[in-house]
């Protein structure tokens, strides 16, 4: 694999994995409404690494985490498991109930415990936390890329107990967001979203990358901010951009048409230079759709993260009219982050992307640094 010393699971000989007690730290986090998982594209991409472990006859250990309360459990996605491999939850994570599920494990069969972050030793990378959960297996494999950008005991702390691997699909993301770094010309980055402190890097070290690098979003109204453009009462991230020099770079190109809401929910079209001050800025519109279309019929890579609008609000019908857009394209396309890939999904347009990602800041921060944390704790097992 391009640019990672990472060892890989798909390189150890099934015949290797036969009764062995094999930790996969997975990316299970998904959305779940009255009990029920609503969306499972994480599952389905860990499932050729869980499937290459149960059909080897390995005894598999599945960790993960589930939102960000510390009181979600994992049940939900242990059913939504047992459509595709035989798997047993386990309401637990050190104690003897975790302890004794291990013990009794039966080969080519998986166990889920509970939710990683349900212990606070977790987030914190406690080496005791990171330690008891090695105890339970003889090799870990990370699979989990989209938390592979966080410092936790599962993610960093058990490669130093165990010997350990990439997935499957984890190798896969690096490979793809590594040959996304630098494309094949004329290329287009579409980033939307939010929090323009967490982004600023990523532009800078992309506008000389890509021809064209459209930024949209809540980001576009910290720009339009900076060039002194009024942005009513929308979003805004605690920065000034203002004399910035990406404000002038050509290659650095926003919305010419934006969605307004006002505070009586009255909604319109307008420039974004006649946006009035009890105004929000919700959504891009068609004619910004129809400039993003022209760039990615015209581009060979197409790299996009982040959506176009208030996505919470239900404003997502810029997102999907864009997905749309680069679905329809002849470049090859790489496309990240939650929101993004549920817009993708809406409009039934997955299989024309090129690559689609689990991860939304692991997905960022590789693309910045190159790497990321969990990539690194793999590398010196």
């Amino acid at each position: 694999m391009e640019k990672s010393d990472a060892p890989l699971i798909a390189e150890v000989a099934a015949s290797e994995l036969l009764g062995k007690r094999v930790i996969v730290r997975a990316g299970f986090d998904v959305p779940v409404e009255n009990g029920v998982v609503t969306n499972d594209f994480r599952i389905r991409e860990a499932l050729p690494t869980i499937k290459y472990l149960v059909d080897a006859g390995a005894r598999v250990i599945l960790l993960s985490h589930i939102g960000r309360d510390t009181e979600n459990t994992l049940a939900p996605v242990a059913d939504a498991l047992r459509a595709y491999v035989p798997v047993t939850f386990v309401p637990d994570l050190t104690g003897e109930v975790a302890q004794n599920a291990v013990a009794s494990l039966e080969n080519g069969h998986c166990l889920l415990l509970e939710n990683l972050r349900g212990d606070e030793r977790e987030s914190a990378n406690d080496d005791s936390f990171a330690k008891a959960l090695a105890g339970y297996g003889d090799i870990y494999i990370d699979e989990a890329f989209s938390v592979m950008h966080r410092s936790h005991a599962s993610i960093v702390g058990i490669p130093k107990h165990l010997p350990s691997y990439l997935g499957i699909e984890s190798a896969r993301e690096i490979t793809e967001l590594t040959h996304a770094r630098e494309p094949e010309t004329p290329s287009l980055f579409v980033l939307g979203g939010s929090k323009f402190d967490t982004k600023i890097d990523l532009i800078e070290s992309f506008l000389p990358r890509y021809g064209t690098v459209f930024v949209g979003g809540a980001l576009a109204h910290d720009i339009w901010r900076a060039r002194d453009i009024t942005v009513g009462t929308s979003i805004t991230s605690d920065i000034d951009l203002k004399g910035h020099p990406f404000l002038d770079n050509p290659s650095l190109i926003v919305p010419i048409d934006v969605v307004v809401q006002n505070a009586s929910g009255s909604i319109r079209t307008t420039v974004p230079t006649d946006v009035h001050q009890d105004e929000s800025i919700m959504d891009c519109g068609p004619e910004t759709v129809a400039l993003i279309g022209k760039l990615a019929a015209d581009a060979k890579t197409i790299l996009w993260n982040g959506p176009l609008g208030f996505y919470e609000k239900g404003f997502i019908s810029g997102t999907r009219d864009v997905a749309e857009k680069i679905a329809a394209a002849s470049a090859y396309s790489v496309v990240g982050g939650g929101d993004t890939v549920a817009a993708i999904e809406s409009v039934n347009v997955r299989s024309k992307i090129g690559f689609v990602s689990t991860g939304g800041g692991a997905m960022l921060e590789l693309l910045l640094d190159g790497t990321l944390p969990g990539i690194d704790a793999l590398k010196h097992t």
